[in-house]
């Protein structure tokens, strides 16, 4: 009895509530499970391994870029590349041949360009004073002021804004210099992946399939095909555009007398058609600076030119071309030009249609159509509702017709009621 009385004190002691805890079940231990240290050290590696993939992919980003492009340049050329290599010539020979006449072309035209740039702005710089008596003269007739070139030079000389320019464009030397080397090994990185890529396409091309089943590499071989048609077609209508954008051009340049229209004509073409987004402005910039030189208003001239050219190219010219050469819907061509600048910026508004072009092809083949039905509506065609007017006439004469037969029925009525009953003397017996 002691025993159960200090069990019964103890157990009040230990459960202040008045109630006591439970006790764990037989052969159960309150341990951890032992699965989930293992999860707790999978999900950090998981952690961990994300984390490490999104900064590498992070850092990696520029060169996955110049990979793409040096990927859609090597399809570019792959077609005169091909076509040397199937007449007997080694294909890195084939693929070095190619780069030398691009050089070649791009090096005479920068060397004319800028030894005409050149020529230009020592002209302007010996002819400016002339200019700034000019616009000086101009402003004095207008406001009825009084200024010289003396003055204004001075003024100028002696501004805040002139040294605080000067001073940062000393101070952003070494930056321009980093950039400028950094653009050169950034076009050095892309032209060695080109020549890779097209030099070793076949061997590329034999390592990827290598690797798939032989239903996948028809697919694989049929869409590298089409990535190379369609880089081809990008490239034509590219061409084209160039070719009717420096037509242009020239015509207004040769019509204000613009010194050195065919070589500006010429670079408005290539500069507005292979260099998105800023392309358009750095192109218009030279024949506006040229033109200034002849007359300040034929700047100004050019400047209209250029903007409202732009706008035909880009609403009338360039969808119609994209649409025949690259065989894609205009405005499937104007969103994805719209969604690669967004992306990846210049490059992607560069490579966005060729890549889109691509894509559509591919997966075309798999998206299993039917014939359509000659519903009028497939053709916009759609069936009106009907009128106020002839709702109205409707019911009018819906009335006038349900009256008339509501007439007749009266009128047809008493004759039934009289020779439906029985007549007096009819079926009776005489008495």
């Amino acid at each position: 009895m002691a025993s159960t009385d200090e069990t019964g004190q103890l157990g009040q002691q230990a459960s202040p509530f008045g109630t006591t805890p439970p006790a764990p079940p037989a052969g159960q231990d309150a341990r951890m499970p032992r699965w989930l240290p293992r999860a707790m050290i999978l999900a950090l590696t998981l952690i961990g391994l994300f984390q490490l993939g999104s900064w590498a992919f992070h850092e990696l980003t520029g060169l996955l870029i110049n990979i793409l492009i040096a990927f859609f340049a090597a399809l570019a050329i792959e077609p005169a590349v091909s076509r040397m290599s199937s007449r007997g010539m080694r294909r890195g020979l084939a693929t070095f041949l190619v780069f030398i006449g691009l050089l070649v072309a791009i090096a005479g035209f920068v060397t004319l360009l800028g030894s005409m740039l050149a020529g230009q702005i020592i002209k302007i710089v010996e002819d400016f004073p002339a200019y700034l008596d000019s616009v000086i003269n101009w402003i004095n007739a207008h406001f009825n002021t009084e200024l010289k070139r003396v003055d204004v030079q001075e003024g100028l000389l002696r501004s805040d804004w002139l040294r605080s320019y000067v001073q940062n464009s000393a101070t952003g030397v070494l930056d321009v210099s980093g950039q400028v080397l950094g653009g050169l090994f950034q076009l050095l990185t892309i032209t060695l992946f080109t020549f890779y890529f097209a030099a070793d396409g076949p061997r590329l091309r034999r390592a990827l399939c290598s690797v798939l089943p032989p239903a996948r590499q028809a697919e694989v071989l049929r869409a590298w095909e089409i990535a190379v048609d369609k880089t081809g077609g990008y490239l034509y209508s590219r061409g084209l555009m160039a070719l009717v954008s420096g037509v242009a051009h020239y015509v207004l340049l040769e019509f204000l007398s613009v010194p050195y229209a065919p070589v500006l004509a010429v670079w408005v073409g290539l500069v507005s058609q292979f260099l998105p987004t800023i392309g358009t402005y750095l192109a218009g910039a030279l024949p506006m600076l040229i033109a200034f030189t002849v007359d300040p208003w034929y700047a100004l001239w050019v400047l209209v030119f250029v903007v409202l050219y732009q706008q035909f190219e880009n609403y009338v010219l360039q969808p119609k071309l994209t649409a025949k050469t690259v065989d894609i819907h205009p405005a499937v061509a104007f969103g994805s030009v719209v969604a690669g600048t967004a992306l990846l910026g210049a490059v992607g508004a560069l490579i966005a249609i060729p890549a889109v072009a691509t894509l559509q092809a591919f997966l075309g083949a798999y998206v299993k159509r039917y014939d359509v039905t000659d519903d009028p509506r497939v053709q916009g065609h759609r069936s009106r509702g009907t009128s106020i007017l002839t709702r109205l006439r409707n019911l009018l004469e819906g009335r006038r017709v349900a009256g008339t037969e509501d007439s007749a029925h009266s009128a047809e009525t008493p004759e039934s009621e009289s020779g439906s009953g029985p007549r007096s003397g009819e079926g009776s017996t005489p008495a």
